[in-house]
């Protein structure tokens, strides 16, 4: 009988966790609709009507079927909003995560791993940026380059690598004394190659479930960004942009509000669930 390779038995266990799953869907709907958002979106997200202004989602009454959730102040259609504004979720959780994971992880796993003067700046650096409150940060930092999708993620980048380089450092110093990286010294491996061929790949795991909460902590950070008009132009659907229009008109149209908030929410959720599957199904520890 031949065996099940790790690779084939991680993706049984994906295959039956329901946090994975969920989460799986969740994100890859996610992805899905930002793609085809062309296809998907039944009208022209910047196309004003003023004939159709705060129309009710289709099924209250005096909703039109041409509009399923209904239209804005301007007679936008919501849906078609929310669908395009799944584009710069999407980008923003990519990139910006992405970046962040890149340079906190590369970092994390030099300083836990060389120790000496290096973890010593690295650590005074982590503490550094961990004193200012990220959100504020986040805004000043956007505001000072200027607004844009690319100052977005910039104060992304900048604010949120500490939550890869504390951790990852963290786990590299718990590997770092473990039998198999001192029997890699032993036979003469370079540390450079010890810490990325052997230390990698067992920190992976934790790298990995990081990765898809920072995905989910970086839509909300565009999404505050977008909501005080720091993120992209305010003519371009967001849906923090839809959150900040819908608060000024809550109680005419509160589905304006209550819709953005909901696609944000559900996002997070998604980018969580799939982080907790992943990291239960790749994490050794956790399967125990």
């Amino acid at each position: 009988m031949v065996e099940a390779t790790p690779a084939a038995d991680a993706r049984r266990r994906l295959a039956v966790d329901p946090r994975a799953i969920a989460g799986g869907v969740i994100v890859g709907a996610l992805f899905f609709v930002a793609i085809a958002a062309p296809l998907l979106a039944p009208h022209d997200p910047l196309a004003q009507d003023l004939l159709y202004t705060q129309l009710p989602p289709s099924w209250r009454p005096g909703g039109d079927p041409a509009y399923l959730f209904g239209t804005d102040s301007l007679g936008r259609d919501i849906l078609s909003r929310l669908i395009y504004g799944a584009r710069i979720a999407s980008f923003v959780a990519i990139v910006a995560a992405s970046l962040a994971c890149f340079v906190g992880s590369l970092l994390g796993l030099i300083a836990g791993y060389f120790r000496g003067a290096i973890d010593m700046i690295v650590s005074r650096l982590i503490d550094i940026w961990m004193s200012f409150p990220p959100v504020l940060l986040s805004i000043v930092l956007a505001a000072a380059v200027g607004a844009g999708l690319g100052s977005v993620v910039l104060a992304i980048v900048v604010i949120d690598w500490t939550r890869f380089a504390r951790v990852v450092r963290a786990e590299t110093q718990l590997q770092r004394q473990l039998d198999y990286v001192v029997a890699a010294r032993v036979i003469g491996l370079r540390r450079g190659r010890t810490l990325f061929v052997e230390v990698l790949p067992n920190v992976l795991p934790l790298i990995v479930t990081l990765l898809t909460v920072e995905m989910g902590i970086a839509v909300i950070v565009e999404a505050i960004l977008s909501f005080v008009g720091l993120s992209v132009s305010t003519d371009t659907p967001t849906w923090g942009g839809m959150i900040a229009e819908g608060r000024q008109v809550i109680n005419q149209v509160p589905w304006l509000l209550a819709l953005p908030i909901g696609c944000i929410v559900l996002t997070v959720l998604g980018f969580n669930l799939l982080g907790d599957g992943l990291r239960a199904t790749l994490d050794p520890v956790q399967r125990r």
